[in-house]
């Protein structure tokens, strides 16, 4: 298996239980700012020592509170990439890269050179960070890592103080750079965005809880959990009342929904999320919200609809519109219902 996790860390009156058992080589941690990701990968690393539990990575093992074992980070072999990449600001790049390398002098340039090629450093092997760009930052602390062949890297939201354009280039480069790692890759975000386009099983955590773990696009198609639907970018969650086996009220949007799927009885919430709903103009059908516009935002390739629920009090219905059906609306005005097609609705514990 090549993550086994699960222990415990107390922080004053915040508490981590953290489980992860996983064979993927990419892996994805997904949770709001606080909700102890970074405290995870810490303890991986072996900065944060848990309370008690159980680390093993690739077979080995890291951490056994049992045993008392406890290796000191330079003995796991865990190559930490940090949002900052925490590279030495006054150590060139082939310093920078060199650090932390064993061997002799010939073997450790031979290796800086390599990695120099191969992460496209070329020509800035005597220039400092600060004379680098974000992107060139980013490919020295990865080589500085990957000179030591780690067997897991650790990635803490290494785009998070990044602008939109460079923070899309440099996620697709990191990518392409892990392509040929054979290792098990980390990576925590609060962006669902990152999290989708990099990891092939996923963890979802919330208040220091991990809230459910599987494959990252049947998650996305299906988080089952409230929170975990939120966080997965579901704008419009309801409560519901579950009426039988196949009918469930949402009373703050004014509906009875019919469904075909058996409903589950432990169900309490409703999602649905704001691209998915159907524009119906004329007469009321099945499954359908009438429409009361209460603000529009227009953005360049998208407008949002912030629609009137049936309950004064109740949150505002998100309907997201992508730019090929504006002219449809331009045309025939604003619909006169939104439909629900039943399998985009997201059933929720």
């Amino acid at each position: 298996m090549a993550v086994d996790i699960e222990f415990q860390k107390k922080l004053g009156n915040f508490t981590l239980n953290m489980c992860l058992k996983s064979e993927s080589r990419r892996i994805g941690i997904l949770g709001a700012s606080g909700c102890g990701k970074s405290m995870t990968l810490k303890s991986i690393a072996g900065i944060v020592t848990p309370d008690e539990g159980r680390i093993m990575i690739d077979g080995k093992v890291v951490f056994d509170s049992s045993r008392k074992l406890n290796l000191k980070p330079q003995a796991r072999n865990v190559g930490y990439l940090f949002q900052n990449y925490a590279l030495f600001p006054t150590m060139t790049v082939k310093a920078n890269i060199a650090a932390g390398l064993k061997g002799t002098k010939l073997q450790k340039s031979r290796r800086v050179e390599e990695m120099v090629k191969k992460f496209q450093l070329e020509g800035l092997g005597d220039r400092l960070p600060g004379d680098l760009s974000g992107g060139q930052q980013q490919r020295v602390a990865l080589a500085r890592i990957m000179a030591y062949e780690p067997d897991v890297i650790l990635l803490d939201e290494p785009f998070s103080a990044l602008d939109v354009f460079l923070k899309d280039r440099l996620q697709q480069e990191m990518i392409e750079i892990l392509s040929d790692y054979a290792g098990t890759v980390i990576l925590v975000s609060h962006s669902r965005d990152e999290i989708y386009r990099f990891s092939d099983e996923l963890l979802i955590m919330d208040a220091g809880n991990a809230i459910c773990f599987g494959k990252t696009r049947e998650i996305f198609a299906d988080p089952q959990w409230k929170d975990a639907a939120r966080l997965t970018g579901c704008k419009n969650i309801a409560e519901i009342r579950r009426l039988g086996d196949h009918m469930i009220e949402v009373p703050n949007w004014g509906i009875t929904l019919r469904m075909t799927r058996t409903v589950p009885q432990d169900i309490r919430y409703l999602g649905v999320r704001a691209h998915d709903f159907v524009p119906i103009w004329g007469q009321e059908v099945k499954n359908s919200i009438p429409v009361e516009v209460r603000s529009v935002a227009e953005l360049q390739f998208e407008k949002k609809y912030f629609l009137k629920g049936a309950v004064e009090e109740a949150e505002e219905i998100c309907w997201f519109v992508q730019r090929e059906l504006w002219e449809v609306l331009d045309q025939k005005g604003m619909p006169d219902y939104l439909g629900i097609p039943e399998e985009k609705v997201l059933l929720l514990r």
